[in-house]
């Protein structure tokens, strides 16, 4: 049996070697001009470092390319992609076919994983993308294990899941949060509010604080529950996903290093002692409860729902 890659997505150059330490695989780093919601901001000289010191430990690192591209962008990408290219990116994250078209131009050996975040639901389009490049899709969040594993069982691709962090549930291309405080008269920079941790959507209904914030591609608003499946893994690396992902956006390093410990310490247990992860998984759990911020809880997802949109 594999062990799937622990993918982790680090917040400075600074956690790269200290998640390397932790046990994670490989990172998901870039800027937000280029990719979606990003645990840090990484420019060309961040990526740059992050790279060789990733690759110096044995690391890969995969750069952002998934945001929704309009035309005043698109001339942009093959100078980014060369950029990439010359210092040994591990891949490319793409969403957007733009992206790959310019890749097969520009550096056509690239590896490409294809993450709209939504849209992979089945195994059909996965492998569509798959015989269009990508050599791995990574999977809707929204979609129950049942059809991940239905999917890994026929998909010419690598698969990715998310195993830990929070969600988008919505995002609009317009700068809602910005449109609304230039209507009160308080104008505020989007790179002011870009990692404001204390801006929520209330839902007194439901008692639900619904994180939001904006960047260069619009507004968010983030689940406001965590997913944790560390206890659950047993299934998905049964059926061979390739590649587990904890999204660190909003959280701290010293969140992140520790939740990459303990998934790691979980995937490794599952792997060459099943018996022990059994014995061992409710208190992996439990460590991570004792270190999860309190008006986030932690839940499950959509692992076990029924597929409802």
């Amino acid at each position: 049996m594999k062990k799937p890659e622990l993918l982790v997505t680090p917040t400075c150059v600074h956690d790269i070697p200290l998640l390397a330490a932790a046990g994670a695989d490989a990172f998901v780093i870039g800027e937000q001009r280029y990719g979606l919601r990003l645990s840090g901001e990484f420019n060309r000289e961040d990526v740059q470092k992050a790279i060789a010191l990733a690759h110096s430990k044995g690391k890969k690192v995969y750069v952002a390319m998934n945001a929704i591209f309009h035309n005043d962008k698109v001339g942009e990408l093959a100078n980014y992609i060369k950029f990439l290219k010359e210092i040994k990116a591990d891949a490319i994250i793409f969403g957007d076919p733009a992206v790959l078209m310019t890749v097969r131009e520009i550096a056509p050996k690239m590896k490409l994983h294809w993450n709209t975040e939504t849209t992979a639901t089945n195994w059909y389009t996965c492998n569509y993308w798959g015989r269009k490049g990508a050599a791995r899709a990574v999977l809707a969040r929204e979609i129950n294990m049942d059809a991940m594993i239905e999917t890994k069982e026929n998909a010419e691709v690598e698969i990715e899941v998310q195993v830990h962090g929070m969600t988008c549930m919505f995002q609009s291309k317009r700068s809602l949060l910005g449109n609304y405080f230039e209507y009160q008269g308080n104008v505020m920079e989007i790179e002011n509010r870009k990692y404001e941790r204390n801006m929520f959507l209330h839902d007194k209904e439901r008692n639900n604080k619904y994180p939001i914030f904006e960047d260069e591609n619009g507004t968010h608003i983030m689940s406001p529950n965590d997913i944790c499946i560390i206890d659950e893994l047993e299934e998905l690396i049964n059926a061979g996903v390739d590649s587990f992902k904890i999204d660190g956006i909003f959280k701290s390093s010293k969140y992140l290093i520790r939740v990459t410990e303990l998934y790691r310490e979980a995937i490794d247990l599952c792997v060459e002692d099943a018996e022990k992860y059994e014995e061992k998984r409710t208190e992996l759990l439990n460590e991570i409860e004792k270190i999860q911020p309190e008006h986030r809880p932690l839940d499950t997802g959509f692992f076990f729902k029924e597929t409802v949109y």
